[in-house]
């Protein structure tokens, strides 16, 4: 462990018993283990989560999609479909602090571990599901993906040109933003257990958390009584000029800078025609107020643009920036990952897997007094296994062994 991180046990003692898949379940969850929660994830023994994208009889060759969704967490492969195996998860539920799920709808309940069953087992223990629609939408059966719940939550409706199809937004909002909200809902009821010892049933579907994070998309419209559009680079519903991608030299296809002028400081536009050499601008009263630049918005533009294509992205961002004009170069993620900065102050870090190569990956961004929290490798299949079943079921080896000639672990 390097100087620039640290070992945080904000969670510690807290057990998760983590039955989630892919993105949406296993980031909540993985948020909960670097903030030190002793997440335990279940998977079945042969191929494990699918998010692995492991190939029957073939090495794995894409470790990296399960590499940055599941570090500091155990790995336990158990049989649910056998009884001794899914008696073992029970045994575990009744120590648990949290159960998490992001099955297929009514996948988790024909296993067996409803919430129902496992209130029974734990009536205090806070039960999470992750899912793609609500409860009481038309659409609750259906299956989602990130990019299904983004059509349907509104961001690819306001992403794109303004003359030009909707666009999916190149992140994954849809799975790693819902996995958010249900990870501060489950601190904050595990907060509230503190003094009530009561569990809970804790619901989030992706559809509705994606509304969440369209909430400036909502008082656009409630400002203007229309339908929020797309504004390709622009912010949609907000008149300003100059706003937008500038392109900068030697002209590659993320060769560019964003420079956005507030209207609530006049100054800035004044400031910014001193940076690109055209001070004889200043007090002109073609572009003398917001709206008037908006109306001469590419004339605004060009004026910008000819100073732009003579700089480097770098550049421009630092000059512009100086000027305290707010700017930002379109940094692409090799140049992320490239930047030292990330890694010494521990934002980007290197995980040190025992199978496969080291490879750096954004960690947690907040930082605890000064440093955010180390990043552990993602488990390989069934790695703590044996050590699970000894630390939290008190077995010893032999019962392990039994166990797993009998076909539940």
């Amino acid at each position: 462990m390097t100087d620039a991180v640290a070992n945080v046990q904000f969670l510690s003692g807290v057990k998760i018993v983590d039955l989630t898949q892919f993105e949406a379940g296993p980031s909540c969850t993985e948020a909960l283990a670097w903030l030190g929660a002793d997440v335990v994830k279940i998977e079945n023994p042969k191929m494990g989560d699918p998010g692995r994208r492991l190939r029957p009889g073939q090495p794995d060759n894409d470790p990296y999609y399960f590499h940055v969704f599941n570090a500091n967490k155990r790995s336990m492969t158990v049989n649910l479909k056998s009884p001794k195996g899914l008696a073992l998860v029970k045994d575990m539920l009744r120590q648990a602090d949290v159960c998490i799920e992001n099955f297929a709808p009514g996948a988790i309940e024909r296993l067996g571990l409803g919430y129902d069953v496992v209130r029974e087992l734990n009536p205090s223990i806070i039960y999470a599901q992750i899912k793609g629609f609500g409860e009481g939408s038309p659409y609750e059966n259906n299956l989602a993906f990130d990019m299904i719940a983004q059509a349907c939550g509104g961001t690819f409706s306001v992403t794109g040109e303004p003359d030009g199809p909707p666009i999916r937004p190149g992140i994954s909002l849809g799975d790693t933003g819902t996995g958010m909200t249900m990870a501060i809902t489950i601190l904050g009821a595990l907060y509230k257990r503190k003094e009530t010892g009561q569990g809970c049933r804790l619901q989030v579907a992706m559809q509705d958390a994606i509304m969440h994070y369209m909430r400036i998309n909502f008082a656009t419209q409630g400002r203007t009584g229309k339908v929020v559009g797309r504004g390709g680079s622009k912010v949609p519903g907000i008149s300003n000029a100059p706003m937008g991608l500038y392109p900068c030299a030697p002209g590659g296809p993320n060769d560019y800078v964003y420079i956005m002028t507030s209207r609530a400081n006049p100054e800035h536009w004044d400031r910014l025609l001193k940076v690109v050499g055209r001070e004889e601008l200043i007090g002109d009263p073609r572009y003398a107020s917001p709206m008037d630049r908006v109306h001469r918005g590419d004339e605004v533009d060009e004026i910008i643009a000819a100073w732009t294509r003579t700089r480097s992205k770098h550049d421009a961002m630092r000059v512009v920036g100086e000027a305290g004009i707010p700017a930002g170069a379109v940094l692409d993620t090799m140049e992320l990952q490239n930047d030292k900065s990330f890694e010494d102050r521990g934002i980007m870090q290197v995980m040190r897997h025992p199978v496969h190569r080291d490879f750096k990956m954004p960690g947690w961004p907040v930082r605890v007094n000064g440093k955010p929290p180390a990043l552990k490798s993602s488990p390989v299949l069934g790695e703590h296994t044996d050590a699970v079943l000894g630390e939290w079921l008190g077995l010893n080896a032999q019962a392990v062994e039994v166990l797993r000639a009998d076909g539940a672990v």
